[in-house]
């Protein structure tokens, strides 16, 4: 059962390498220039690129994207060498225009700035990183945080969400 279980596995992750060549291949024959990669870089499973016209992606090189991560450039995104992403992460350069009230939001067009992430970072589970942001080296974004203002290099970052625990009975009443 074991030597099954092994072999199993080695196929698993000999999929994923062939996978994650695949997609740099096609994502290189979409976007061209507009993207460069350097050696090491590794995508699991759900992982998404786009990159709009006139926008550029720069990966450096170790970066590890795990599952149903995203990078959606409408300006430029940057990521430096030895990153780690978990899973679901998003990024992105761009947010859409609401202001006039007598437009749809869909015809408002979008506000962009360049993304930043330095070398040596960890980006937990749940994490999403918006438009404009500088995250500095040495850093670690805990799961689940929103990530809209710059980051110095060595630091930490958490979500410190307060939750209310209010015990039911019978009566409670939402």
């Amino acid at each position: 059962m074991m030597v099954m279980y092994r072999l199993l596995m080695t196929l698993y992750y000999r999929w994923e390498i062939l996978n994650c060549k695949v997609k740099l291949i096609v994502y290189k024959l979409l976007y061209g220039n507009k993207i460069k990669i350097k050696s090491g870089f590794h995508v699991r499973k759900g992982f998404t690129l786009f990159v709009d016209n006139g926008a550029t992606v720069n990966i450096g090189k170790n970066v590890f994207f795990n599952r149903y991560c995203s990078i959606n450039a409408m300006d430029n995104i940057t990521i430096g060498d030895n990153c780690l992403f978990g899973e679901n992460i998003k990024i992105y350069d761009h947010d859409h225009k609401f202001r006039n009230f007598d437009q749809p939001i869909s015809k408002q067009g979008f506000r962009v700035a360049p993304i930043n992430i330095g070398n040596n970072c960890w980006i937990g589970s749940n994490v999403i990183i918006l438009k404009g942001v500088h995250i500095g080296n040495h850093v670690v974004v805990g799961a689940g945080c929103l990530i809209t203002k710059d980051i110095p290099d060595n630091v930490l970052v958490k979500s410190d969400k307060d939750y209310a625990y209010i015990e039911m009975d019978n009566g409670y009443k939402l």
